[in-house]
Order: structure tokens, then C-alpha cells, then sequence
């Protein structure tokens, strides 16, 4: 049997065991089928959050596995839980074909002496990698070998925080040294948010040259059931000053937590009597250690009021718990009867069922939520690589003033196959869905631009406010920005074209401003080029509007065309005042102006009429390209 079958025969679920192998397949024939055993290459696969990452990874190194390599290290982020889930799922998945090692297993390395193939599992820590760095130089094992190198969240701690210093993070060179080890070397880099690792310059060891994607299944629960529009069932909204509100100690009136908590514990009765023996609610209020704690003690108080409250046939108790099961009632018919809920939870609060952990640096990582009934209160340590079983509850009213993409599109721990899509319900304010809202649909260009066109001219667009991942992992000298709402135009345009170009616009010439197709757009622009790299690039332009078109599903662009020009070479400005008045109305379309100019020698030109376009894209984006 091969390593793959046997992989397949431990998934229960057909069809996450189908996209799997549909994974591994596609990988073989990108990858391996063209691998020379000789080379060192860099790729990427990326998925959906929580849509099985870590079960494509385990494909992957089986189906490689069949095809001759044998050593693989597979890096998680540096948090003990992620690493233990990975290293369980990795035995359970490969054991009986290969050798397994956590990061302390240095002795069943050893032992093995190559006889199986081997699966390292390893944190991205200073002192494990490290370790593991001597321990693979120290050895022969690794001479004539292909090492696989498979890194789980690749953007979060891999790539090299110290690029804009001229200098090297130290998780960045231990990777460095493990990747230089063995005769050569794939690397591949997983992620669901690809911002970072998107934006590397092609001079970099961590730009990816060749990307795969996989669908999440039909069961799958991602942005566009929990964000689309119109807003969907399960976000009730809370109001934007309990954002302030729930972190503050000495506030009593926190009535959407309450409400949050009275619907978990429906959901969690309701599981009970069904005998679902997991359940979770996760709460995400800052990134604060004592708004953590706060809102424990919060939760500690709401319960025993409810407690209590049950305990004395309290009908404003019974009244809050019966308008959560309404509400569950409407997209769960099923559910368990009311009276027989009330029941249930007054039983799980008085045997103290309902656990309440607050998860974040300072506390114990090892908290088990595979099962029992659980409220998560936590920060960054909730926004990345771990998995809540059965997550029915979300309270999320963390915010920020600036947006970074890739982290807060982590956050969405509600993503996932095991969530009942009748009783969950995400409990946030109204402003931070939108930023939800807005992320999904950038997530979603992202995707379909990887699909369709691969890595080549690869950029990625947001609305103002969200920046697509962190600034010290990208070279800021090769990153440049084309904000909407700013007028730019080539300085030292080129029109080898120049009779096309005049076809084009001559019908133009004279008339108002002119609605066309956006196709229109891209056609006139594919005409211009400059004299200057630094000074215009009209394939970056193309792809900004072909992806704002794509998101806002606009059809139309404004166009205006206008002959005689006597603008000098090295100019500082292009418009009329009356253009540029008339244009800064149109906040939301794509605009383009072309001035055919007269071109004479006098003013810098080689006495040759040309055009020079002015494009402006909608208010509200940004589109960022990588230079390099």
C-alpha cells in the first residue's frame, strides 16, 4: 500500500478525503513529476482558515513520500498547543508508515536511522530550531537527501522581521540553516493569508514560484456565510460602546455579553441533550492581559446571576433565556424544547459544566477544549493556527484604528466543517462586520487572482484603513502604493502606437466627460507606455482596475479626451483646473483622462503629437505592488 492510500484510510470524511488527495495529486503533477532531486525551490499552498490546512499538509508529505523524499520538518508557530495538535495529527495520520518525532525526539531520529521515512514536527522556536539545525548537521543522514520542509503559517513568524535593517531575524536564519541542509530542498509555505509572503521581491528566498490552492468542502463554513451580503442570520450586533464598555472593571451594564452568554447556553443545553459532549464560545475583547481577566470576572458574575436567578423561578431570567431560543428556533426548528433547555442549564451552571478559560501569554496553553462545554476569553493567542471544536459562540469587539489584514482575517476561529450553521451566532458591532465584510471580499479577489493568473504580477488591493500585513517583513524600498481618490499621470509617456491610440480616442475628441466600458479602459492604456520604469507602468494600472472592477462588480469607468495640449516634458502637473475639479467628483468610478499633445521640440518632445493619460481610481482603495 502506498503512503498516501494509507494516509487516505484514516480520514473518515469522503469528501475531505477526496479533496486531499485532489491536493496531493496536484502537487505531484506542479511539483514533483517535475522535481530534479537537485534543486532548491520555494512554494506555496494555501487555503481557506480552519478548511483542513494541516490534513493537505499531511497528503502532501505521504504523496512525496511515494515519490522518493524522505525527510520532512514540518513548522508550526511557536505555541505549544499548535505544535502538540500538529505533532497528534501527524501520528495519528502517518505512524504506521513513517517515524514521527515531536521536538524532544532527537533519540527516535536517531534510531530510526533512516529506515522509514521521517516526519519532524517542530515549533518555530529559537532554542528547537536550533537544536534540531546541530542535530541534522551533526548527522550523514541528510547528505544525498531531499528535504521537505513544510511550513505551517509560513507569514506569522518565518520571514525575516529585520529586511528593512539589513539584517536577519534569528527564526529567519535557523530556518535559513535547516533549508541549506540536504542535497536540495522544497519548501513549501502554507498559509490562508498570503499577504506577506505575496509581497516578498523576487530577489528573496521566501518569494513562492509556484502556488496551490484548495476549495474547502460544501460543508465548509467561511467569509462568505458568516460575512456576506446582505448580513447574514448569525451576526447579531452589539452596540460600539460595549467595545469600551466590556474591558472596563467598573462597569456594570454589559447587556450584549449577557446576551451572548444566554445564547451559548441554549446552544450548550441543547448539545447536552443531544448528547454532543462539545461545545465553545470564544470571546475576543482586546489584546490586553487584564481586559482578559476583566472580562473572566464578568463572566463569573453573569453566571451566578443566571444561576440564581433560575434558582428563584427569576421570569427576567427565563424571559432572556427564551428570546435566545427564539431566535435559535428560527434557523434550528429542531431544537431542544424550552423548558427542557432551562432545565439543562440551571443543571450545568449549579455542577459547574461550563468552563472558563482565559488563553493568552500568561496562561496555561495547554487548555483542553476537544471537550466539555468552554468560554475562551483571549487575544493574539486565539488569532492563529488553533482549533476549537464545535465553536457555536463568537463575542468579538476587539478594533483597531488601523487594519491589518492578514492578522484580523485570523481571527475568524468560527471558520471551519464542525459548526452547526442553525446555532451559531457571532456577536459583534455593526462597524467591525463591515471591516469583516470588506476583508472577505478582498480575500476573495486575492484568491481568484491566484487562481486564474497565478503568481505572475501578483498585487493585492484594500480599502484605506487596511494595510495587508505588517511593515517589518517587507522591503520597504520595493513597496509601492496607488491610493484611490489621487490623480496619477506618465510625465514621460510613449506612445509606440500612437495611430492606434488615435483611433481610439479620435470619436472622443470635443465631447463631455463619457461613461464607457471598462474594457475601453484597459484597451487605451495597454497603448502607453514611458520612458521611465519609476514613472508609470501601465500593467500595474490594468491590474488595479481589472481587480476593483472584480470586487465592486463595476462595469463603467469615466473617460475624457481632449486634444491640443501644450504641456512641457518634465512636467509637474497635467490637468486643467476645470478637469481635475470636474473629476474629483467622482469619488466611486474609475476615471481616465488623455490629453493628445502637440509635442513640440521647444517643450522637451521630439516634435511628435502623443497622448498622456491621467488615471484616477475610486476613493477608498489602496493597491499595493512590490517593485522587485
Amino acid at each position: 500500500m502506498t503512503f498516501l492510500k494509507s494516509y487516505l484510510n484514516t480520514i473518515k470524511i469522503d469528501e475531505v478525503k477526496q479533496i486531499v488527495k485532489e491536493t496531493a495529486d496536484e502537487f505531484s503533477r506542479q511539483v514533483l513529476d517535475e522535481f530534479d532531486f537537485q534543486s532548491r525551490i520555494n512554494g506555496l499552498l494555501l487555503g481557506e482558515v480552519q478548511s483542513g490546512k494541516t490534513g493537505q499538509m499531511l497528503g502532501i508529505i505521504a504523496e512525496s513520500a511515494d515519490k522518493g523524499v524522505d525527510v520532512f520538518i514540518v513548522l508550526t508557530t511557536d505555541n505549544n498547543r499548535l505544535q502538540k495538535q500538529t505533532y497528534k495529527r501527524a501520528l495519528d495520520g502517518l505512524m504506521d508508515a513513517m517515524c514521527v518525532c515531536s521536538e524532544d525526539g532527537t533519540v527516535p531520529f536517531q534510531i530510526n536511522k533512516m529506515r522509514q521515512p521521517v516526519v519532524i514536527v517542530l515549533k518555530k522556536n529559537t532554542t528547537v530550531l536550533k537544536k534540531w539545525r546541530n542535530e541534522l548537521l551533526a548527522t550523514n543522514y541528510l547528505k544525498d537527501r531531499v528535504i521537505m520542509i513544510i511550513d505551517d503559517e509560513a507569514d506569522a513568524a518565518s520571514l525575516n522581521t529585520r529586511i528593512n535593517q539589513d539584517d536577519i531575524s534569528v527564526i529567519n536564519q535557523h530556518i535559513n540553516d535547516i533549508r541549506s541542509n540536504g542535497h536540495s530542498c522544497i519548501y513549501l509555505q502554507v498559509t490562508a493569508t498570503p499577504q506577506a509572503v505575496l509581497l516578498q521581491t523576487e530577489e528573496s528566498a521566501y518569494k513562492p514560484s509556484f502556488v496551490i490552492y484548495f476549495r474547502p468542502g460544501k460543508t465548509y463554513l467561511g467569509g462568505d456565510f458568516f460575512f456576506s451580503k446582505p448580513e447574514p442570520y448569525c451576526i447579531i450586533e452589539i452596540d460600539s460602546t460595549e467595545m469600551v464598555s466590556v474591558i472596563d472593571p467598573d462597569s456594570e451594564i454589559d447587556s450584549w455579553l449577557n446576551q451572548a452568554i444566554l445564547n451559548f447556553l441554549v446552544v450548550c443545553a441543547h448539545c447536552k441533550l443531544t448528547g454532543i459532549d462539545v461545545c465553545n464560545f470564544l470571546i475576543h475583547p482586546s489584546t490586553k492581559i487584564k481586559d482578559h481577566n476583566t472580562v473572566s470576572e464578568k463572566i463569573s458574575r453573569i453566571f451566578n446571576d443566571i444561576w440564581q436567578g433560575l434558582d428563584d423561578n427569576d421570569n427576567s431570567i427565563k424571559a432572556g433565556i427564551k428570546s435566545e431560543w427564539n431566535n435559535l428556533y428560527t434557523t434550528k426548528p429542531e431544537i431542544q424544547l424550552f423548558d427542557d433547555i432551562c432545565d439543562c442549564i440551571k443543571d450545568l451552571l449549579c455542577c459547574n459544566e461550563i468552563n472558563r478559560y482565559v488563553m493568552n501569554s500568561k496562561t496555561d496553553t495547554h487548555t483542553n477544549v476537544e471537550t466539555g462545554y468552554n468560554i475562551v476569553i483571549g487575544g493574539n493567542i486565539l488569532g492563529r493556527g488553533i482549533t476549537f471544536p464545535n465553536l457555536q459562540t463568537v463575542y468579538y469587539s476587539r478594533t483597531a484604528k488601523t487594519i491589518q489584514a492578514d492578522t484580523y482575517w485570523q481571527h475568524c476561529r468560527m471558520f471551519g466543517y464542525d459548526r452547526d450553521r442553525g446555532l451559531i451566532r457571532l456577536f459583534m458591532p455593526f462597524s467591525v462586520f463591515k471591516r469583516f465584510q470588506e476583508l472577505n471580499e478582498s480575500q476573495k479577489v486575492l484568491v481568484k487572482q491566484i487562481t486564474e493568473k497565478g503568481l505572475d504580477a501578483m498585487h493585492i488591493l484594500y480599502a484605506n484603513g487596511i494595510k495587508p500585513t505588517r511593515n517589518n517583513v517587507i522591503d520597504g524600498s520595493q513597496l509601492s502604493c496607488i491610493t484611490g481618490g489621487v490623480n496619477y499621470f506618465a510625465a514621460f509617456p510613449v506612445n509606440k502606437t500612437l495611430s492606434e491610440l488615435d483611433t481610439l480616442l479620435g470619436n472622443f475628441i470635443g465631447k463631455k466627460t463619457q461613461d464607457v466600458k471598462i474594457d475601453l479602459i484597459i484597451q487605451i492604456l495597454s497603448h502607453i507606455e514611458s520612458e521611465k520604469d519609476t514613472d508609470w507602468d501601465s500593467l500595474i494600472y490594468i491590474q488595479a482596475i481589472k481587480m476593483i472592477a472584480d470586487k465592486e462588480k463595476i462595469k463603467d469607468a469615466k473617460l475624457f479626451v481632449s486634444s491640443g495640449h501644450k504641456i512641457s516634458r518634465k512636467t509637474g502637473t497635467m490637468l486643467t483646473p476645470t478637469n481635475r475639479k470636474e473629476f474629483d467628483n467622482y469619488d466611486s468610478s474609475i476615471s481616465l483622462i488623455m490629453y493628445r499633445l502637440t509635442g513640440e521640440v521647444e517643450l522637451g518632445w521630439n516634435g511628435q503629437p502623443l497622448w498622456m493619460p491621467n488615471i484616477k481610481l475610486p476613493n477608498g482603495f489602496v493597491f499595493y505592488k512590490m517593485d522587485s
